[in-house]
C-alpha cells in the first residue's frame, strides 16, 4: 500500500518537473523576445512590419521634347497594361469571380487584342503558385479602345492598370534627330523608359525622371490599418527639352521630302533648314526616315546620316572655294579664261562637258560650274594657301553640335591630284552639318556659326533652365565684304541664263546659292559609278540673298529619273517649296518687283556705232554689233517699244561677222539671220546651245546658218550628269 502511494506520487512529481520545465522555457523565450526583440537572429518588429507594409510606386513622367514654340513633339501618355489574377483566394463570390476561371477561353480572347500567341498566354495563365501574371510588352501600351474591347469580352480575372508610353504626335518628324525611348524591364519586375537614339538616348539622364513612392500597412486581407502609418515620396518628373526645330519649317521639309521620296524613289536623301544668323537647326530630315511610335522603317536605316555620315559635295563645294578666292584678292568677274581643259600640278582638268565654252569670263564659268575656272583659281591662290581656308571654313573636324558620333570629314591633300579635285569638291569628305556652318559665313557677313538643336533644358519641378544653347562663333574665315560678293556672284548662278542654279529661282525672292552633282565611289571598283542617276544630286542656298534669313540644304542620292529630267529636278520640288514656305511662315516679305523700263526705238540708221551702243546700254538694251564698221547701216527693229534685257541687232557698214548665239532665245536668232540675210536652219527648241558658224567669223550673204536648240531642262541635264568629272595626271 504504501509501495503503491509513493510510485503515484513519484509520477505525479515527474509529470509537475515537466511541466515545470516546458513553463520555464516558455517564461524564457517570452523574456528573451521581450527583451531583445530578435529570434533567430530576426528582427521580430521589422518582420511584422513587413508582413503588413505595402509599399507602391509612384511613376515619373520622361520629360517632354518640344518645338522651339513649346509644341510637343515626344511626351509620356498615359495607357494601360493588362494583368491577369491567378490566385483563387481573390474570389469570394463564387458568381463574381475575381481571377481567371477558364484559362483556355481567357487565351483565346485575349489573343485577339494583345501581340501573343494563343499558347503563350495559356502558359502563363497556367502557372501554379502565381498570384498574378503579366505579358511583358505585348500587354504594355494597350489603348482605352482596346482596353475596352477586352473588357467587352467579360473575361474574370483581368484588370488593368495605368501606365506610361512614350507618344510621338508628330509620327515622321526629324525622327533620326529625336530618335525614341521605350520601356524597358528591370530586375525587380518594373519597367523605365530608357532612350535608344538620337536626342532621346544623347539626353536620356536630362529626360529620366525618378520614380516616387507611398508607402502604407494594411492587414492580410488588404484592407488598410486605420492607426497604419503612410509616407509618400512625390516622384520627380523629368526635364523639359526644347528644340531649335521649328514644327511648322520641319513640316514643310518633311511633306516635300516625302512627295519627292515617293516619286523618283532614291537612294537617300537629307534635308536642313538653318538660321545662319544663329546657327540654330530649325528643320532637319532623312530618307529612308522611321515612324518613332512603331520603329516602322527604322531597319533601313539605324543611323543619323547628317550627322554620322560623309560624303563627297561636288560643286556645291566651289560656294567656299570661290570664297577663298575672292578674300585673297584672285578672283576678277570680267577677267576671261580659255575654257575646256587645263592642266594644273601635272593633273589635266576637264569642264563637265568636255570641250567647255570657248573663252568666256571667270564669272560666267562660276556660273556654268565650270570646273577649269576653279582649277585655275587654285594655280593663282597657291595650294597651300587654299588649304588655309579650308581649315578655316571648318572642314576636317566635327562642328561640335550638341549631338553624338560626329563624323569629321577627310580633307584629302596629300597629292596633286587631290589638291587640285578638292577645290571643285571631288574626292574630299564632308558631312552636311560642316556645309551648314560654312554657309553661315557666306550668309553672315564672314561671321561662321556652329550649328546646334538644344535650345534650353527646363526643370518642370522648380521651372529652372538646367542648361542653355546660345549662338557661338565658330570663327571668321572671311571678311564681310568678301562674303557680300560671294553672295551676289552666286545669286548669278540662278538668274543668269547659262546659271545650273536657274531651276531654284523663287519668285519674290533672289536665291544665292550652289547647285552640285557629285560623282559617287564605286566601292567594288575602286572608281565612280557611272550613269546618268547614280550621282548626288544637290543645292545649297541662301535667300534673301542680299540679307540671308535662311539656308536650305538638299541632297538627293541616286534617284530614278524619267528620261526628260535632270538631277536637278527633284532637287527643286524639295528646295523651292521649303524655302518660300519657310520666308512666309517667317513673314520675310518678298523683295517689290523693280518696275519694267520700256524703251522706244528711234531710227540709228547713219549713227556712229559707239554712241549708239552706250545709248542703249544706258536704257538697259542689249546691243549686238555685226560688222567691225563704224557707222551703222540697219537695226532689227525701230519705232517700236523694247524691254530691258531685250536685244537690239546693229548692222555696220564693214564686213559683217558672226556673234555667239549660246542662250539666245529663237525669236533674237531670227532677228540676226533676217538682218544678215542668212539661210537660217533650226532644230530642237528653247535657247541656242549650237551654231555651225564660229563666233567672230566674217559672213557671206544667203550663207546658211545651223543652230541647235535645246530646253533649260536638257542643258543642265546635260552640265550636270559628269559635273566633277576629269581625267587623272598627266602622261
Amino acid at each position: 500500500m504504501i509501495a503503491k502511494a509513493i510510485k503515484q506520487n513519484w509520477g505525479a512529481y515527474l509529470l509537475f518537473l515537466v511541466f515545470g520545465a516546458l513553463f520555464f522555457v516558455l517564461l524564457t523565450r517570452f523574456l528573451t523576445l521581450q527583451i531583445t526583440g530578435e529570434a533567430e537572429g530576426r528582427d521580430l518588429a521589422a518582420q511584422a512590419a513587413a508582413q503588413y507594409a505595402r509599399e507602391q510606386i509612384l511613376e515619373a513622367e520622361r520629360g517632354k521634347i518640344l518645338d522651339r514654340n513649346g509644341e510637343v513633339i515626344a511626351e509620356d501618355t498615359i495607357t494601360f497594361k493588362v494583368v491577369a489574377v491567378l490566385n483563387e483566394e481573390m474570389t469570394t463570390d463564387a458568381k463574381n469571380p475575381k481571377h481567371v476561371t477558364d484559362p483556355e477561353k481567357t487565351a483565346q480572347a485575349l489573343a485577339r487584342y494583345i501581340d501573343m500567341p494563343e499558347e503563350d498566354i495559356l502558359k502563363r495563365l497556367q502557372q501554379k503558385g502565381k498570384f498574378q501574371v503579366e505579358f511583358g510588352p505585348a500587354g504594355r501600351d494597350i489603348s482605352h479602345e482596346v482596353k475596352m474591347g477586352i473588357e467587352q469580352e467579360k473575361l474574370p480575372g483581368l484588370i488593368f492598370l495605368q501606365d506610361l508610353k512614350r507618344f510621338y504626335p508628330n509620327g515622321i518628324f526629324s525622327s533620326h534627330l529625336i530618335g525614341f525611348a521605350q520601356a524597358e524591364e528591370k530586375e525587380d519586375g518594373t519597367f523605365e523608359t530608357t532612350g535608344k537614339m538620337g536626342i532621346e538616348l544623347n539626353l536620356n539622364k536630362y529626360l529620366q525622371g525618378t520614380n516616387g513612392k507611398m508607402a502604407f500597412e494594411e492587414d492580410a486581407r488588404g484592407y488598410l490599418l486605420p492607426d497604419g502609418e503612410e509616407k509618400i515620396q512625390k516622384a520627380l518628373d523629368g526635364n523639359n527639352v526644347y528644340l531649335t526645330l521649328d514644327k511648322k519649317v520641319q513640316t514643310f521639309l518633311e511633306d516635300s521630302m516625302t512627295q519627292v521620296a515617293e516619286e523618283y524613289n532614291p537612294k537617300q536623301m537629307y534635308g536642313i533648314v538653318a538660321d545662319p544668323k544663329t546657327g540654330e537647326i530649325l528643320a532637319m530630315s532623312q530618307r529612308p526616315t522611321f515612324d518613332p511610335d512603331s520603329r516602322e522603317g527604322l531597319a533601313d536605316n539605324w543611323y543619323n546620316q547628317i550627322v554620322e555620315s560623309t560624303f563627297e559635295p561636288g560643286s556645291t563645294f566651289k560656294t567656299f572655294s570661290l570664297a577663298a578666292a575672292i578674300e585673297e584678292g584672285k578672283f576678277n568677274p570680267n577677267a576671261t579664261y580659255q575654257s575646256g581643259v587645263y592642266d594644273v600640278l601635272d593633273v589635266r582638268i576637264h569642264d563637265h562637258n568636255r570641250y567647255g565654252w570657248g573663252e568666256i569670263s571667270y564669272l560666267e564659268g562660276v556660273q556654268r560650274s565650270s570646273n577649269v575656272a576653279f582649277a585655275r583659281l587654285l594655280d593663282h591662290m597657291g595650294e597651300d594657301r587654299y588649304k588655309s581656308y579650308l581649315d578655316a571654313f571648318g572642314f576636317g573636324k566635327p562642328t561640335g553640335i550638341d549631338l553624338p558620333n560626329e563624323a569629321a570629314g577627310n580633307i584629302l591633300y596629300n597629292y596633286p591630284a587631290e589638291r587640285v579635285t578638292t577645290i571643285f569638291g571631288q574626292g574630299t569628305t564632308v558631312t552636311p552639318l560642316q556645309m551648314i556652318q560654312a554657309e553661315t559665313a557666306i550668309a553672315n557677313d564672314g561671321k561662321m556659326m556652329k550649328p546646334y538643336v538644344i535650345s534650353q533644358i527646363v526643370d518642370p519641378n522648380t521651372g529652372d533652365v538646367v542648361r542653355e544653347g546660345k549662338p557661338e562663333s565658330s570663327g571668321n574665315p572671311i571678311s564681310a565684304d568678301t562674303a557680300k560678293k560671294t553672295r551676289e556672284y552666286l545669286a548669278t548662278t540662278v538668274t543668269s541664263d547659262v546659271g545650273t542654279g536657274q531651276l531654284f529661282s523663287i519668285p519674290g525672292y533672289d536665291i544665292s546659292g550652289k547647285s552640285g552633282t557629285a560623282q559617287i565611289p564605286n566601292l567594288d571598283t575602286g572608281g565612280y559609278m557611272i550613269g546618268r542617276e547614280n550621282y548626288l544630286f544637290s543645292f545649297i542656298g541662301m535667300a534673301p540673298a542680299d540679307d540671308p534669313e535662311l539656308i536650305v540644304y538638299v541632297a538627293i542620292q541616286q534617284p530614278t529619273l524619267p528620261e526628260t529630267e535632270s538631277g536637278s529636278i527633284p532637287v527643286s520640288k524639295v528646295f523651292n517649296p521649303v524655302m518660300l514656305n519657310s520666308l512666309k511662315y517667317l513673314n520675310i516679305q518678298p523683295a517689290e518687283a523693280p518696275s519694267i523700263n520700256i524703251f522706244k526705238v528711234p531710227d540709228f540708221e547713219g549713227e556712229n556705232v559707239e554712241d549708239t551702243v552706250s545709248k542703249l546700254e544706258n536704257e538697259g538694251v542689249i546691243p549686238v554689233v555685226l560688222g567691225v564698221g563704224n557707222t551703222i547701216k540697219g537695226q532689227s527693229a525701230k519705232g517700236t517699244s523694247m524691254m530691258a534685257g531685250e536685244r537690239l541687232i546693229l548692222l555696220t557698214d564693214g564686213e559683217l561677222t558672226m556673234p555667239d548665239l549660246s542662250g539666245w532665245s529663237v525669236r533674237d536668232v531670227m532677228k540676226v539671220a533676217n538682218i544678215a540675210n542668212l539661210d537660217l536652219n533650226i532644230t530642237g527648241s528653247g535657247y541656242a546651245e549650237r551654231q555651225n558658224l564660229q563666233a567672230g567669223a566674217v559672213l557671206s550673204k544667203s550663207e546658211q546658218l545651223i543652230v541647235s536648240f535645246s530646253t533649260n531642262q536638257e542643258q543642265i541635264a546635260r552640265q550636270q550628269a559628269p559635273e566633277e568629272e576629269e581625267t587623272g595626271p598627266q602622261d
